[in-house]
């Protein structure tokens, strides 16, 4: 169901780029994704102002601020460059309540766009990928209440923390787990406006259909997992946390297809290939 007042904010590139990192946001505020309206979109100012690696490159013909552009015309990046991205440890549901809150870091390198690659190392053993709903941090943001932490929220788009199983058990910091290149998926928009309460969540591998969950089977909330996160460390605006992962997960294997779903929000597909 697409929310009330919802507004699609996208990192896109053109299909001719000037130069390889060309990038602009463009929005969309249509409440029917897949129709006519919602295939055009608004180029807009860039929603991380003062964020040199978020901002829009040199307008050109067709790319100026408030020109109108059709999907057609652009690929979808990852939603925003952070420069933080934190999962949720033993977040899959509400036993998880029993432990205290625990973050763990993933490399802001590990982060790729829809229909990237997710790339599997030589020797990396078991992978599984776990579909997220992920917020997306709109304002430089420390020492959140629950009163206040929805404000540090530009919005929400869909996560896949990509995880090396056999990694973990060798890794208790799960770095070389979580943050390996290509390991962070990411979009294909934010969606604003959004309630995050009780969103289906799940995963479509080689065209099946898992088991979904909800963002309601989370033990620890997007409110209360930005008040922990932003007691010890500053988000910043574009940094991406991924809320947990409650649903059921297939291995990935090289050839795979693996398409992560959030209600509200859409679809973030990614093919799995070894690593080139």
């Amino acid at each position: 169901m697409t929310p009330v007042n919802a507004r699609r904010i996208a990192r896109v590139r053109p299909l001719q780029p000037t130069t390889a990192s060309e990038q602009f946001f463009v929005s969309n505020s249509a409440p029917d994704f897949a129709s006519a309206a919602g295939k055009l979109w608004t180029v807009t100012a860039t929603p991380f102002p003062g964020s040199p690696a978020n901002a829009n490159s040199a307008p050109r013909p067709g790319w100026e601020s408030g020109a109108t552009v059709a999907e057609n015309m652009f690929t979808f990046l990852a939603p925003s460059v952070p420069a933080n991205v934190l999962g949720m440890a033993h977040n899959t549901g509400q036993q998880g309540r029993a432990l205290p809150p625990q973050a763990f870091h993933k490399a802001a390198t590990s982060v790729i766009g829809p229909g990237d690659a997710i790339e599997l190392a030589p020797g990396v053993g078991h992978v599984d990928p776990e579909a997220e709903l992920a917020v997306v941090v709109g304002s430089k943001a420390r020492g959140l209440t629950l009163e206040n932490a929805r404000s540090a929220v530009l919005g929400f788009t869909v996560g896949n923390d990509v995880t090396g199983r056999d990694r973990q058990k060798s890794d208790e910091l799960w770095i070389s787990a979580k943050s390996q290149d290509t390991f962070t998926p990411a979009g294909p928009w934010i969606v604003t406006e959004l309630d995050p309460a009780a969103l289906a969540i799940g995963i479509v591998h080689n065209g099946r259909e898992l088991a979904a969950a909800s963002s309601a089977d989370l033990g620890w909330n997007v409110a209360e997992i930005l008040v922990y996160i932003t007691s010890f460390m500053t988000l910043y605006p574009g940094d991406l946390v991924l809320t947990g992962f409650p649903a059921e997960c297939r291995r990935l294997e090289v050839g795979d297809t693996v398409t992560c779903r959030v209600e509200g929000i859409g679809e973030l597909t990614n093919p799995v290939t070894a690593t080139a």
